[in-house]
């Protein structure tokens, strides 16, 4: 993937309608595996665009390659128009913000201290700035913290902001982990299941203040397995099976598309991206079955059934002809 420079500037609101995210022919192999083939996406601001799928569609894999943890393989990324950079903490500074499926916080630390590790790509303080601890240090700390105060209310959790993140309940530490990117002042969102495991009044809880973040401007990209919760939510949805994308357009247009609903169940249907390596495998499979008829028909065997004979010893009363020549 090509790289570009990036500045640590704040995420600046995007206009509405702007296209935030182009994903061209992004396509990501492990070896002889290939996770994502030629995937495009966009996602414009104010948009909230759902990314859907069976389990092992790639759907993780597509995120990793947005956020820099993988450096797809061919494709492009590009943010607000520019290439994305190839390191993950380089993307965060130009605006792109993450949760991730499995909840990454540090468990140690206060829930503020969380969100105050969010801001540290939005602050200019360096190395001697910390440690000499001047005006400027001590300024920008408190602006870090009313920042951070002022997103935990966002999400509800102000009041818990000194209590250990490991002591939080597991919905609120999933508001934690979106209040941590957030800290970030990012203009696009990506959200890894970010209601797995949680109760109805929970989810819903969660689906609030999605829609609540999109009215700030930033755009949001979600992978979800709950379809109740992701047809609700979004304005588009793209499903991705098999490293493919299959399928975009409204939750009505997905919802109804009979090739989603066989992908979720399993069936084999019409352009399934799984077609023609089944035909490769059948194609061998056949290709072996008909070398082995081949080496057991009569054909094959009547020669070494010829030279047995010959090899084969005397009838008694019978003589060879070395014995005739005797």
């Amino acid at each position: 993937m090509t790289t570009d420079t990036t500045t640590a500037e704040a995420a600046a609101v995007s206009a509405p309608g702007e296209t935030v995210l182009d994903a061209r022919g992004v396509t990501m192999r492990f070896g002889g595996l290939t996770a994502v083939r030629s995937v495009d996406l966009t996602v414009n601001s104010g948009e909230i665009v759902g990314l859907i799928g069976p389990n092992g569609a790639g759907k993780t894999t597509f995120f990793n390659c947005l956020t820099g943890l993988y450096i797809p393989t061919e494709g492009e990324v590009r943010y607000k128009g520019n290439v994305l950079p190839a390191k993950s903490f380089k993307i965060t500074a130009t605006g792109i913000a993450r949760t991730f499926q499995n909840i990454r916080l540090f468990s140690n630390m206060t829930v503020l201290e969380n969100v105050l590790v969010g801001r540290h790509t939005r602050t200019k303080e360096g190395l001697w700035s910390a440690l000499l601890r001047g005006p400027g240090f001590h300024r920008a700390e408190a602006e870090s913290k009313a920042r951070a105060m002022e997103l935990l209310e966002f999400v509800g959790l102000d009041h818990k902001a000194e209590h250990l993140s490991r002591n939080l309940p597991y919905g609120e530490q999933r508001k934690l982990e979106i209040a941590r990117a957030l800290a970030s002042e990012p203009g696009l969102l990506l959200l890894d299941e970010p209601t797995a495991g949680m109760n109805p009044q929970e989810t819903r809880a969660a689906e609030e203040l999605i829609f609540a973040i999109r009215d700030k401007g930033i755009a949001v990209l979600v992978i979800e397995h709950d379809m109740r919760f992701i047809f609700n939510l979004c304005d588009r949805v793209a499903c991705l099976v098999q490293g493919e994308k299959l399928v975009e357009g409204t939750a009505a247009e997905v919802q109804g598309d009979d090739r989603v609903v066989a992908a979720y169940l399993g069936e084999p249907f019409e352009g399934d991206p799984g077609a023609a390596e089944v035909a490769e495998v059948e194609a061998a499979e056949a290709a072996a079955a008909a070398e082995t008829t081949e080496a057991t028909t009569p054909e094959a065997t009547a020669p070494a059934a010829e030279a047995t004979t010959e090899d084969a010893p005397a009838a008694p009363g019978e003589s060879t002809s070395k014995e005739n020549d005797r």
